[in-house]
């Protein structure tokens, strides 16, 4: 596809065709996202004053001819009933997508009318452009609620968006600015919710991450992002409150778009996770104590199995009969489905596959990537991959009756833990024939079960990008002095004292694991540069906007490390999640990180690959590389739950002089803090907190 799409762009662009084909150069007649859309007009955001509509009328040459046509409004495939896109601001544009060219998004075909045209399409560099679209406005109610997912009902420690598990799902248009309300009435736990992957450029206050860009959402209270969406493709949203989205706080959120592959159908999300029986914050316990804790069983979309008569000791709230039906997908030959896969585990990482197909895979993380063929997929905790399936089984001769295929969600060897006799991989039916009922008989595909991210090579985004800083990074990377960060733990101490208690605890900075302070989040000390606090494990990146910096996590720790035998290393893979930027994989190698690598060959420049989550080897090490070019705070940390709640996580405050903040912001960020202190500090006439669990310890962990 590569080689015949560039052959295509240079005849057209010879040919002087560029603003019909889908290859256009859009540096004119495309949007820069720093412009401000319609929609901040009504919802100012840290970009900048918001325009007047006249004046938006005079600056797009879209909007100075009354004359064209208002843009497209259509529904995406397979989409939500009822939703559609709404383009209807750029006058003169048209809906190009169709089976067969989902390469492209929107066009602005030139005419007498309408002299200069344009494109979005698979090849817009989305960083720098996005169309005009709409707002879209969503309401979260957040309560305690029982789950069944697998047959055992979990009475206790269920959280749930809108009494549903997974939470509903969150769509918009590449364009959109999205607005949703969050409203927390849980009994014992404020809230935030957490924007997976959504790049928030200009806007990290919007991230939310208790304890760093807000203080917690207290019970009663509600609070309201607002973003712009300048990516497109799938991911997810979930509880940034210490350990909720084990409990059930986590949802699909897609943003449709073009694909690098042509497909039919798109099917709704498929989110496939690590289960447990009890609450995370009760196992949490357990972990701190005797790890690794062991989960009960696997899910997809929410629903499992687990086998009663194997459960040790026997479980009262078990009953086989009470376990949802088993997830079914009816394929119709010769149509190709694009799948929207998500890693929403606690801790597990698993291999995906579908007996007797192929996979073809079309994006990873917020980028899309030049297709390969796999027969089947790995998908780290947090990462999403969308594939394209063609209804064309390897044994397509046998009866129709008889083609009923096994969904598969394997647990990766060393990466996950689930509880012995439970191990189910058998996740979901492919068929043929939507009325056969039969159990089928299918073998999975020998595929490796290795614990390592897809294959560097690979991982192809098809909008290049290029490291210019190459092997001289703005910030230091030196293995003992520079950004090189050493994924480890302590071993339980009589010396630790409050907050971390005599526990082992994962960590990412050679001091101390991150513990934040729900009622002082870091946005708080915005403004004073200086401001630390050993505790919220800060690093400081204050660079111009064009400079690159790389982080380097390794989990083999430094030869200094080992000697001054302060923290323990283990043969763990971690997959590491950056908030605020799709970083640029500059190398992910399973040895020891050298500063020769800069300049050997080892680290990729470019075009390497792009995404908001890796996973660093058991014995070896990332080079994680962005731009600094979105002031804010943002925070980088293992997407283990128990790990992240351990401390295993920094803080990066990157340019932290353009930090600008709005007042309608500020105001609003300090009353969720005012409301959340009352309800925190609330006590009875015996002084005993009443909003507390624990009336004696309210957290237990780092806070994330």
């Amino acid at each position: 596809m590569k080689f015949f799409d560039r052959i295509c762009e240079t005849l057209t662009r010879a040919l002087g065709l560029t603003a019909l084909s889908p290859w256009a150069d859009d540096g004119v007649s495309q949007r820069p996202l720093q412009t401000p859309v319609i929609q901040e007009a009504l919802f100012p955001t840290s970009n900048g004053p918001p325009l007047a509509a006249e004046t938006l009328q005079s600056t797009h040459p879209w909007r100075s001819k009354p004359k064209l046509p208002p843009g497209p409004i259509f529904s995406p495939p397979n989409s939500s009933p009822g939703f559609t896109c709404d383009y209807s601001a750029m006058r003169g544009w048209r809906h190009t997508a169709a089976p067969g060219n989902r390469i492209s998004w929107l066009e602005k075909p030139i005419s007498k009318d309408n002299p200069t045209g344009g494109i979005y399409n698979i090849f817009t560099d989305y960083d720098q452009y996005s169309p005009i679209g709409t707002t879209r406005k969503y309401h979260l109610n957040v309560t305690d609620h029982a789950i069944n997912a697998d047959g055992v009902t979990r009475r206790n420690g269920g959280k749930v968006f809108n009494l549903q598990y997974p939470g509903p799902w969150i769509e918009a248009c590449w364009g959109d600015t999205v607005e949703i309300t969050v409203e927390n009435h849980l009994r014992y736990n404020g809230t935030t919710i957490h924007w997976h992957g959504v790049r928030m450029l200009n806007q990290f206050e919007m991230d939310g991450v208790n304890g760093i860009t807000q203080c917690p959402i207290a019970p009663g209270d509600k609070f309201t992002y607002r973003f712009r969406v300048t990516q497109y493709g799938t991911s997810w949203y979930h509880s940034h409150y210490s350990l909720q989205y084990a409990d059930g706080l986590a949802g699909p959120m897609t943003f449709h778009g073009p694909s690098s592959a042509d497909y039919d159908v798109a099917l709704d999300p498929f989110l496939f996770s690590d289960w447990s029986h009890n609450s995370a914050f009760e196992d949490y316990g357990l972990e701190l104590r005797k790890p690794p804790i062991k989960m009960q069983t696997v899910i997809l979309n929410g629903k499992g199995f687990y086998n009663c008569s194997k459960s040790q000791p026997p479980n009262p709230d078990c009953d086989d009969k009470l376990a949802p039906p088993i997830f079914e997908q009816v394929f119709q030959r010769g149509r190709k489905y694009l799948l929207r896969l998500i890693n929403t585990s606690t801790a597990s990482t698993f291999i995906f596959s579908i007996d007797k197909h192929m996979l073809q895979v079309v994006s990873m993380d917020f980028v899309a990537i030049e297709p390969y063929y796999r027969d089947s997929i790995l998908v780290g905790i947090g990462q999403r991959y969308h594939v394209v399936v063609e209804a064309r089984p390897s044994n397509d001769l046998i009866p129709t009756e008889d083609q009923n295929y096994w969904i598969r969600i394997v647990g990766a060897a060393g990466c996950f833990n689930i509880e012995e006799g439970q191990q189910n991989e058998l996740l979901g039916i492919v068929r043929y024939n939507a009325g056969s009922t039969k159990r089928p008989t299918t073998t999975s595909y020998q595929f490796s079960k290795e614990c390592a991210d897809e294959p560097y090579p690979s991982l192809v985004p098809v909008v290049p990008q290029t490291v210019s800083a190459r092997e001289h990074p703005a910030n230091n990377v030196d293995p003992d002095h520079g950004d090189n960060f050493e994924v480890g733990f302590e071993a339980p101490s009589i010396n630790y004292t409050v907050p971390h208690g005599n526990f082992s605890r994962w960590d990412i900075i050679d001091q101390q694991p991150m513990w934040l302070e729900f009622g002082d989040p870091t946005i708080n000390h915005y403004t004073d540069q200086h401001w630390t606090n050993s505790n919220y494990a800060i690093i400081t990146e204050n660079y111009g906007k064009d400079d690159w910096v790389y982080l380097i996590v390794t989990a083999n720790g430094t030869t200094k490390q080992h000697a001054e035998g302060k923290r323990q290393f283990a043969a763990v893979a971690h997959p590491i999640h950056l908030h605020g930027h799709d970083f640029m994989l500059l190398a992910q190698e399973n040895r020891e990180f050298h500063m020769d690598d800069l300049k050997n060959g080892t680290f990729k420049y470019d075009n390497p690959p792009r995404r908001d989550v890796a996973l660093l080897p058991s014995k070896g090490y990332l080079a994680l590389g962005f731009k600094t070019d979105n002031p804010g705070i943002w925070i980088m940390h293992c997407h283990i739950a128990w790990h992240a709640s351990s401390g295993l996580a920094l803080q990066i405050r990157e340019r932290n002089p353009d930090i600008k903040l709005l007042d309608p912001f500020l105001k609003e960020k300090n009353r969720v803090c005012k409301n959340w202190h009352d309800w925190y500090s609330k006590t009875d006439e015996t002084g005993r907190h009443v909003n507390w669990f624990h009336a004696e310890e309210f957290q237990e962990d780092s806070g994330i």
